[in-house]
């Protein structure tokens, strides 16, 4: 790769504070869509939850579509182009004023996402790979650091939509695409550009590869789990505490730990633990939260602040080792493909999961708790071996 623009140094920095910009431009509009399509535009329930799950999938399905053209034309074009269809989505969101005007803009901000962001989580790995070859940093430091510059952005995010709302929801989709065109420009002045490489084989002979790939699915299969508990947050946790001020504090709580946590938990992990070591004992703080949570008693704020403080914990250490691990099972030509292959994988297994997993979060009580728990115990018996030593 040739870096023309800047330095090794110089993308790392861009690269992090693109993950920032993006979570802010991102977080000052979807949280409050639900209410602006219900109350605003009047539509109907089932009408609100298609809308909203039109956009996950438009956006986590497509992961491997976007990663699968990363590898092809390199991180610069998916990285322009999926800033310019998110800037067109956010601003057709804005005064959209029927169902299918709506869909239509969801789905675009959707498939914007999963155009850049495979992009650039793929060329932060590579960096931290890089990285750790030239100095022997590993590579979890930087990835943490980057998932840290993505919490941070996801805390701003809610505030400027807010500020933005007082002018209405129009006026919070607009500053939300003011965000993504800073952050095109920022990238079409600094991004480096790649030449297109070849020899790559079409997406479905790529796709059957990765079916083939034992130990990757094994690692999608853990990484799943722990979205799967993650997910919780948006479906148990308003359960378990039924205040939705309450809430929203415990959600700007696990932002809040993540900001100012994750750099000194990646820091403390790498010194002590391979990658696939930190992605287990990750997985059993998470289980660890749902344990807690159905032992303690009653309902309430702190059997819910406990599961957040664990859930937390262990995405600091289970989010930058599953990503470091990726390109373990890669190779140079296919990490676009299966970083978009991880998050899209994954994210199908969290709607495998949703249904049943809400039945049972209606029973009530400890039961429900201890099942999750189950689920990312058994992606740590998934998480596969690696070739790279453990840090001495």
């Amino acid at each position: 790769m040739t870096t023309t623009a800047v330095g090794a140094t110089g993308l790392v920095r861009l690269l992090v504070v693109t993950q920032f910009a993006f979570n802010v431009g991102f977080y000052a509009v979807l949280p409050h869509l639900a209410t602006h399509l219900s109350d605003q535009l009047g539509l109907a329930g089932w009408l609100v939850g298609l809308v909203l799950g039109l956009r996950t999938f438009s956006q986590q399905g497509l992961f491997v579509v976007g990663g699968a053209l990363t590898d092809r034309f390199g991180p610069r074009p998916a990285v322009l182009v999926g800033c310019a269809l998110r800037i067109a989505g956010f601003t057709w969101l804005a005064f959209a004023r029927d169902a299918w005007s709506v869909l239509a803009a969801v789905v675009l901000i959707g498939f914007a996402a999963a155009l850049f962001s495979p992009a650039v989580e793929t060329e932060i790995a590579r960096q931290a790979v890089d990285r750790e070859r030239r100095t022997g940093e590993p590579r979890t430091r930087l990835l943490g650091l980057f998932h840290a510059a993505g919490q941070a952005g996801a805390l701003l995010g809610p505030v400027l939509g807010v500020l933005a709302l007082g002018s209405g929801f129009p006026a919070a989709c607009l500053a939300g695409a003011g965000v993504f065109a800073l952050v095109l420009l920022g990238h079409w002045r600094l991004m480096p550009r790649t030449a297109a490489t070849t020899g790559h084989p079409r997406l479905v002979t790529a796709l059957g590869g990765i079916a083939r790939h034992r130990a990757f699915l094994l690692l999608c299969l853990a990484y799943g789990s722990y979205l799967v508990l993650y997910n919780q947050m948006y479906l148990a946790l308003p359960a378990e505490v039924g205040d939705p001020a309450a809430l929203g504090w415990l959600f700007a709580l696990s932002s809040g730990l993540v900001v100012l946590g994750q750099v000194p938990v990646s820091r403390w992990s790498a010194r002590v633990l391979s990658a696939g070591a930190a992605l287990r004992a990750g997985l059993v703080l998470v289980a660890a939260g749902c344990v807690a949570t159905a032992l303690l008693p009653g309902d309430g704020p702190l059997p819910a602040a406990v599961f957040v403080v664990l859930l937390t914990a262990g995405q600091m250490l289970a989010v930058p080792a599953a990503r470091a691990l990726v390109p373990d099972f890669a190779g140079d030509r296919g990490l676009g493909l299966h970083t978009g292959a991880l998050s899209s994988l994954s994210g199908v297994l969290v709607l495998v999961a949703s249904a049943p997993l809400g039945a049972l979060v209606d029973l009530g009580g400890a039961t429900p708790w201890l099942v999750l728990a189950a689920i990312p115990l058994l992606g740590a018996l998934c998480v596969p071996p690696t070739r790279r030593e453990p840090p001495g």
